[in-house]
């Protein structure tokens, strides 16, 4: 099967004035040239084409884009990379259909003569931590934190909020009180925290994993010492940083509890 460059610019999307420049810096050549000087693309040339639509919706330049593409390889990396890429069209996917959701909720609404929910309304715009969360928890727990975050009222929001504030806020006293890292009033703290973790779906904590959980607390410590979006939640940089070093005090004893013991 071959396509002429007409067909294939129509199916691609692309014009054929992109596919000649493509050919003419030698990014896309045909898989051959008819006697009557068409042009006719296979499935090799549709295949890197696909490629460069993937890479080219990156930002990467035409040159770089070559430079990939040129570049040694072997089927088992090029269905890595294509794996890849499969991810990450199924997160742009899936951002897409919860703002489809969410604009279909505003007007089925708004058709009723109802107001929208607010929190409904903005679901899908506002996952500002999702890339992190995937990166190192999977998209399983992200889904899973989403949809419990996006389910709650507004009310419910603001009060968790409250919540999540309140616990930061506590931080910053008991170290500014002087209190030690293993100190009682410290390490109760840093129990507290770690139950809150607890209400989260899609968290090891909430799950029951232990180990993946003492991870998750260590990683969160990091973040806590090192983000400077954290030292302002905390109110202050030493705060967050106290707080994470409590925390990964708090999961040292833990991993030295036996297995059998009430406490854990």
């Amino acid at each position: 099967m071959e396509w002429t460059v007409h067909e294939l610019a129509e199916r691609a999307g692309i014009s054929g004035r992109t596919l000649r420049h493509y050919h003419q810096i030698r990014l896309l050549e045909p898989d051959r040239v008819g006697s009557n000087g068409y042009r006719y693309y296979g499935p090799d040339a549709v295949s890197r084409l696909q490629r460069i639509l993937l890479l080219r919706e990156t930002g990467m330049p035409l040159a770089g884009i070559a430079d990939v593409l040129d570049a040694p390889t072997t089927p088992e990396v090029e269905v890595q990379a294509l794996t890849g890429h499969l991810e990450h069209l199924a997160r742009e996917r899936d951002s897409l259909n919860r703002r489809i959701n969410a604009v279909e909720h505003t007007l089925s609404m708004r058709r009723q003569g109802r107001e929208p929910r607010m929190d409904v309304m903005l679901e899908g715009f506002n996952d500002r931590y999702e890339v992190e969360v995937v990166e190192r928890w999977g998209r399983d727990a992200f889904d899973a934190s989403n949809q419990w975050w996006h389910g709650k009222s507004v009310q419910q929001q603001k009060a968790w909020k409250v919540r999540a504030d309140a616990l930061l806020t506590r931080w910053r006293v008991i170290q500014q009180e002087g209190h030690e890292l293993d100190s009682a009033i410290a390490q109760e703290h840093a129990a507290v925290h770690v139950e809150w973790f607890k209400e989260i779906p899609g968290t090891p904590t909430y799950a029951g994993d232990a180990a993946k959980s003492v991870d998750m607390i260590r990683g969160l410590a990091d973040q806590y010492e090192t983000n400077p979006d954290f030292h302002v939640a905390f109110g202050t940089p030493e705060a967050a940083k106290f707080a994470a070093n409590a925390l990964r005090l708090h999961v040292r004893r833990l991993e030295r509890l036996p297995t059998d013991d009430p406490r854990g």
